[in-house]
């Protein structure tokens, strides 16, 4: 198993280990058939530990949004374990997890998508206190309007529909209804992206102020680091299914391991015009990998300038990097270049 290190001797709350979803195909014609398989998530394990914020990181399509769904079994792992509070999660019947869902909850990407339009925002943030027979009545109806203040919402709202709620709003009514059922940890899929930029900082404070008050664990998955920076406590940064970085937020940013990870941070924008017109920034070159080809070696190999012949044949492992002048166990990378086991 290609496994990272734990990041603290707490016990986790969360513990992904060796994930793997893979989604089985089939393309080309009737009488030459092609099977198979695409490679999502590709052998992941990170834990999450009660009050902090993971985030996961990587372009489009690299698997992290999967990894959420996967967590929760709205998507079956093809293998691999998930524990939750100790307990092995992974492949529940939707019956059996039911009871699990009240610790973890789920805040999606698209606002609209996510809400029911024959709903009025009272029956949404509802619906799970309904489901978990946690309120009735008015008890449930003084519940929703606490949650509704608590996010934000003028309680007056009770009976309109989402739809004429803006992004903003409408995200707050689904971090409300994740909210509902007092989980520990939330599972936060690009809760921003889809939302202005003069919007996306109320929805990160918002975040941020309910850990605070709730003691609130977070997975924040996310494509844009400079967001990422603000509220996470460590990052993960994966590339076509695998982790290949992760380490406390302010380490990955300041001393980054893993070659992609130097590209990705080499394209953030730099606020001081003179400093980011003197910065060299990582251009990647050669052929975007597919998650439909196997990978012997590193997945990154095709694109990164540092790759030898190993790189190529031999999956790396996570380890620390000597290249770093403070060395710290907590910050791995999966290069056979920039870090390297320890003998």
């Amino acid at each position: 198993m290609n496994a990272a290190p734990k990041m603290t001797d707490s016990k986790p709350l969360l513990s992904v280990q060796d994930l793997r979803v893979h989604f089985p195909f089939s393309r080309g014609s009737l009488f030459r058939p092609q099977h198979g398989v695409i490679r999502a998530v590709d052998g992941l394990s990170f834990d999450i530990v009660a009050g902090e914020t993971l985030a996961l990181v990587g372009e489009s399509g690299c698997g992290k949004s999967t990894t959420a769904r996967a967590i929760i079994n709205l998507v079956h792992p093809t293998s691999g374990h998930v524990y939750l509070n100790g307990t092995d999660i992974t492949g529940l019947s939707d019956a059996d997890m039911m009871e699990h869902r009240r610790t973890v909850q789920m805040v999606f990407q698209d606002p609209f998508a996510s809400l029911n339009p024959r709903m009025t925002v009272g029956s949404i943030i509802g619906e799970p206190l309904a489901i978990h027979k946690l309120a009735a009545g008015r008890d449930r109806k003084l519940e929703v309007l606490r949650l509704m203040e608590t996010v934000g919402l003028n309680p007056r709202f009770l009976n309109r529909y989402p739809h004429e709620f803006s992004g903003g709003q409408r995200q707050r009514i689904g971090i409300a209804r994740a909210l509902a059922v007092q989980p520990r940890l939330i599972l936060c899929d690009e809760p921003v992206s889809a939302l202005d930029v003069s919007i996306q900082a109320q929805i990160v404070n918002l975040l941020m102020d309910l850990q605070q008050k709730f003691g609130l664990s977070y997975l924040f998955i996310a494509h844009d680091l400079s967001v990422v920076r603000h509220i996470s406590t460590r990052v993960g940064v994966m590339y076509l299914g695998r982790l290949v970085e992760i380490g406390d937020a302010a380490d990955v940013y300041g001393h980054p391991i893993h070659p992609y990870t130097q590209a990705l941070l080499s394209a953030v924008p730099v606020p001081d015009p003179q400093a980011e017109s003197h910065r060299e920034r990582i251009k990647l070159e050669g052929e975007v990998p597919t998650p439909d080809r196997e990978h012997p070696g590193c997945s990154f190999a095709d694109r990164c300038w540092l790759a030898q012949e190993k790189c190529t044949v031999e999956r790396p492992v996570h380890a620390t990097s000597s290249l770093i002048d403070e060395n710290k166990p907590s910050h791995t990378g999966a290069c056979w270049e920039r870090a390297a086991p320890q003998q």
